[in-house]
């Protein structure tokens, strides 16, 4: 298996990103495909001690880089030679398997939908980041920001891609589908909310998912689904939002386990709790956010992503392709179009 990987997408690269890419060929086995400027490729090798280049790893030159200030739209279409586009025509051109960028989020949208191309009758590809819940497992939020208008038709298609990606990648069975309103309540909701509804039930009529209904933000953190289904604007607010919290409450957690000799006797009895929810909170343990509905596996890492959250990103991005959901979803088609859209 080949992992394509922009080597200077991030504010880190493209050192993290190399070591990332290390070891994740030492702990898996993968082959990985690093895209950027060769000679800056070649430097971070040689002060990682690694003189030779290390078995398992390629390189493909890109002369130009994408940066976070580009216009996403156009920055795939005018930067020929820039690593993101590089990196995804080697994988549209079946040189690799799959592709992990840290890059411009949207610049990695705009090339996965124009070089790569949607599941064909996949009308948006989505962003389904995992957050962790009150219950020690997690759910998948669909759509986290990449289409900010939605229809009806779109969040029925998030609703299958969420549910294939929950069962195959993260091996929940028969996961259960919320639809992210502001109450339980079959009657809230704006119109798009309520015709949403309508299909998903409908969906779950023919068993073709587990829809449970409306769920509140604060009932999915609870364990309330494994599968919220919204628009990309609503979705993202509510990352954003998950993750200020994350970090206002492990800071506070830390001020007060320092806050006097007591408060640090007691940080010593409870550190591996400590380390464990900070791991749990901790998005680098993840790796990246899929976008699915694209025809092969696409992998976002966080853009301050370090050499951990790279090696996980490209784990993440070898599941996805055992799983191989994009067929999945070609053959679920008909059960996911409407002419309501």
């Amino acid at each position: 298996m080949k992992i394509i990987v922009d080597a200077m997408g991030g504010d880190n690269a493209p050192e993290e990103i190399i070591k990332g890419a290390l070891d994740a060929v030492r702990e898996c086995g993968v082959d990985v495909v690093l895209v950027g400027g060769g000679e800056a490729i070649l430097r971070s090798f040689d002060s990682l001690g690694e003189r030779e280049l290390p078995s398992g790893i390629e390189i493909v030159n890109a002369s130009e880089v994408i940066g976070m200030d580009d216009d996403p739209a156009n920055a795939v279409r005018v930067k020929k030679d820039a690593s993101l586009t590089v990196a995804f025509n080697l994988l549209r051109d079946e040189q690799g398997d799959a592709l992990v960028s840290a890059g411009n989020t949207g610049a990695l949208l705009s090339g996965a939908t124009l070089i790569v191309k949607r599941v064909r009758g996949i009308r948006r590809a989505a962003l389904a980041p995992v957050i962790p819940n009150a219950v020690g497992s997690s759910f998948v939020i669909i759509d986290s920001g990449a289409n900010v208008e939605c229809t009806p038709e779109y969040l029925l298609q998030f609703a299958f891609m969420g549910s294939f990606y929950s069962e195959d990648i993260l091996k929940v069975k028969n996961p259960r589908i919320g639809l992210l309103n502001n109450g339980t309540e079959r009657t809230k909701g704006t119109q798009l909310q309520l015709d949403a509804y309508e299909l998903l039930e409908n969906a779950a009529r023919e068993g073709s998912i587990n829809f449970i209904g409306n769920v509140e933000a604060k009932g999915a953190l609870l364990g309330g689904c494994d599968v919220l289904v919204c628009d990309g604007f609503t979705g993202n607010i509510m990352l954003k939002s998950l993750e200020g919290m994350a970090s206002m409450i492990m800071s506070e957690m830390k001020s007060i386990l320092s806050d006097g000799p007591a408060a640090r006797i007691s940080a010593l009895l409870i550190k591996n709790q400590m380390y464990g929810l900070k791991s749990r909170m901790d998005a680098d343990s993840v790796g990246g956010t899929m976008l699915l509905g694209i025809s092969k596996p696409v992998i976002k890492a966080h853009g301050s992503s370090n050499a951990a959250a790279i090696c996980n990103a490209i784990k993440q991005a070898t599941a996805a392709v055992i799983a191989d959901s994009s067929s999945r979803l070609q053959a679920s088609i008909a059960r996911m179009t409407t002419d309501k859209a």
